[in-house]
């Protein structure tokens, strides 16, 4: 440090090493290394500054732009970077899309937080295209107004970001155009199916007719003393017959049950409900093939829709009398827990083990020229629509056995059902039947058959005509279609004649209609309901029960 007494001269060259020669030379070399590692830090960032992949600057916030380097003269398609060096008036005319109001917004974001990070913009190249950038902008805390940035290009990513969104909405509209093509050709489907559906029934119920009075006039000629030659023709002629009225039926109900146009409406039912009917169904159909129908009826409930119910059995039952050749069927339920068991056992000739699941397809036979094969897989489709599943066991030589289970219940109030009794006495001779359809083929079929029964039979094709011909007597039955003339629906006309006679006067409901609406409405009315073409044992089965 230097003397007062020394001249202030002498004392600041001591202070800065250069008071003497001898003390100049002895601080060269510190400075000269300091130099050196000076210049080398400054070349070190000019190369980076100079030869970096984005852009960078210096800018004054009250002058505009002080330095930038090549990359970004590049960058907006400049030759050097001293053509970019534009004043804050000139930045936001050349440079800045957004012009005044940008640079207003970034000075006020580096005043209030001291810098701006992924900001993104868009800046005039000097062909006037526009690019999108992202900068980071950093204001100098040690020299105010200053601020440096650093700019990328990102108008390619920016781009390719739209382009993926163009090709995503492009995505959506080709799939919301092929939902839409495939919606509508599900709907066209569909619409092909309901007029299938539609086509089927019209045809059904023009099908049918025809083939109801050809079978009540076969079965007037079986029921004659033929010769045996004719007698031959009249039973060909009636499996014949029998055979196009099951295939139609099938059809029409494999139809139904694949547009899931069948419900299941469930109710408690003593099993005597359920087993009734069918025993007093079957009992001539196992008489006429020779054996002998068994039905053992526990005094059990069970919750089930009655109708699809009665179906799987008619079909079981009608399976095992048509396969088997002697012996017998039995008809049994059992308790099995919280359900009910229900058995169609026969002493037929046997399933081989490797066709127990095969059976269950459509148009599936076992034997040829025996039925069409849609038995069972209406058996099958009725049973998913209660909930349940057929089970088969079957042994060659010794028979087969198929059972499904439904859900027990308490006794309903109703009383209960009993089994058909063997009738003492044919009760059908001499009853006055009256027969109500709009088909002349089919009244005059049914006045042969029941003439021939003995009834004394009255024919009519409405209710006008069927006051006319009851002369103010009440008939001891009345056998009616379901559709007639003029959009009368046959249960108005039992309505009508009920009341002008007898509120419990017995019915038989007769169509071609297999609908629900048709199935329920008779139900409603406690109206036994036969399908065309009209089984002759049948019909004489529910009328001497009626009767009886």
């Amino acid at each position: 440090m230097a003397r007062p007494s020394e001249d202030p001269q002498q004392a600041l060259a001591g202070l800065l090493g250069l008071g003497s020669q001898s003390q100049r030379k002895s601080h060269y070399p510190e400075l000269q290394a300091r130099l050196e590692e000076l210049e080398a830090e400054r070349n070190r960032y000019k190369w980076l500054f100079e030869n970096a992949v984005h852009g960078i600057f210096q800018a004054s916030l009250t002058q505009g732009l002080l330095a930038a380097n090549p990359a970004l003269a590049r960058m907006l398609g400049y030759a050097a970077p001293q053509e970019v060096l534009w004043s804050l008036s000139d930045l936001a005319r050349e440079l800045f899309v957004g012009g005044g109001d940008e640079l207003l917004t970034i000075r006020e974001a580096l005043q209030a937080r001291g810098g701006l990070y992924g900001y993104e913009t868009q800046l005039r190249r000097r062909d006037g295209r526009h690019i999108t950038v992202v900068m980071n902008l950093l204001l100098k805390p040690d020299e105010p107004g200053l601020f440096e940035g650093f700019v990328a290009d990102i108008t390619e990513r920016k781009l390719a970001q739209l382009r993926l969104q163009q090709l995503n909405d492009e995505l959506e509209q080709r799939v919301a155009a092929r939902t839409e093509e495939l919606r509508e050709a599900r709907d066209a489907a569909q619409e092909a199916n309901r007029s299938k559906d539609r086509f089927l029934a019209a045809a059904s119920h023009d099908l049918l007719q025809p083939l109801n009075a050809a079978r009540l006039l076969i079965a007037t000629l079986g029921e004659r003393s033929l010769p045996s030659a004719e007698a031959q023709l009249v039973e060909r002629t009636q499996q014949a017959l029998d055979g196009a009225e099951e295939l139609l039926a099938d059809l029409l109900d494999v139809s139904r049950l694949e547009q899931r146009a069948v419900q299941a409406d469930p109710a408690d039912h003593r099993l005597a409900e359920l087993f009734a009917p069918l025993a007093s169904e079957f009992q001539p159909v196992a008489e006429a093939a020779g054996l002998r129908l068994r039905v053992r009826l526990p005094e059990l409930a069970v919750r089930t829709d009655l109708r699809l119910a009665s179906r799987i059995l008619r079909n079981l039952l009608s399976n095992a009398c048509r396969y088997t050749w002697k012996g017998g069927v039995l008809l049994a339920a059992r308790r099995r827990g919280g359900h009910v068991r229900i058995e169609v056992w026969d002493s037929g000739r046997g399933i081989p083990q490797d066709q127990l699941q095969v059976i269950f397809q459509e148009f599936k036979q076992l034997e040829s020229g025996r039925g069409v094969g849609l038995g069972l897989a209406i058996v099958e489709r009725i049973a998913c629509i209660l909930g349940c599943r057929v089970q088969v066991r079957s042994r060659l030589g010794r028979g087969s056995c198929f059972a499904f289970e439904l859900p027990l219940t308490q006794m309903p109030e109703r009383p209960a059902v009993a089994l058909p009794q063997v009738q003492l006495g044919d009760p059908l001779p001499g009853r006055r039947l009256l027969v109500i359809d709009n088909e002349q083929s089919i009244l005059d079929s049914m006045d042969a058959l029941l003439s021939q029964w003995g009834c004394d039979v009255l024919v009519a094709r409405g209710l006008d005509e069927a006051l006319a011909a009851l002369q103010g007597r009440a008939p001891d039955a009345l056998l009616i279609d379901y559709h007639l003339d003029d959009g009368v629906v046959g249960c108005d006309v039992v309505e009508a004649l009920r009341r002008r006679f007898d509120p419990q006067l017995p019915v038989v409901m007769i169509t071609a209609d297999r609908s629900e609406r048709c199935q329920s409405a008779a139900q409603r009315k406690a109206i036994p309901l036969l399908n065309k073409p009209l089984k002759p044992g049948k019909l004489r089965a529910v009328l001497s029960q009626l009767l009886g």
